[in-house]
């Protein structure tokens, strides 16, 4: 994902940053939904309910970035700033699940457990990617953080 974002900054070409940023807008969407309807609510336990708390913010402060971002045209000159600050939020929010959650999970599930969890959130993304354009959905969802359940 962090290469996928790099491009973006890097295409010149208005064509191709939209094309390669609704590209990102999917796989992140399809990402933000396998976490919050599958991972999250399979490791949601005292030891990481505060983690998982802010990690639905960060997903929601993402949202808004994505919403915004959709439509606008590339050339327009706030595009490249707020896809920056963007970026950015996607690496922080990854890195303090590397961080902070991930080693709890390792602890709080064996290896079967995330093996399983994790085909039930590649089942949902491929879910999302067929459907098309999951990008579209969150402009819906920038309200409120999405619920722990």
């Amino acid at each position: 994902m962090e290469a996928a974002l790099e491009e973006v900054l890097a295409a010149t070409d208005p064509a191709a940053v939209r094309t390669l940023f609704a590209e990102i807008a999917d796989k992140l969407t399809m990402h933000i939904e396998s976490e919050e309807q599958v991972f999250y609510p399979a490791v949601k336990a005292q030891r990481t309910e505060d983690i998982l708390l802010e990690s639905l913010e960060e997903h929601l402060s993402l949202k808004r970035f994505l919403a915004d971002l959709l439509p606008l045209d590339p050339a327009q000159q706030t595009f490249e700033p707020k896809f920056k600050v963007l970026k950015e939020q996607a690496e922080h929010h990854h890195k303090e699940e590397e961080e902070h959650l991930f080693p709890k999970v390792t602890k709080l599930l064996n290896a079967a457990q995330r093996e399983a969890l994790g085909s039930e959130m590649l089942a949902l993304q491929r879910h999302l990617e067929k459907a098309g354009e999951p990008r579209e959905a969150v402009v819906t969802q920038t309200d409120a953080a999405a619920p722990l359940r």
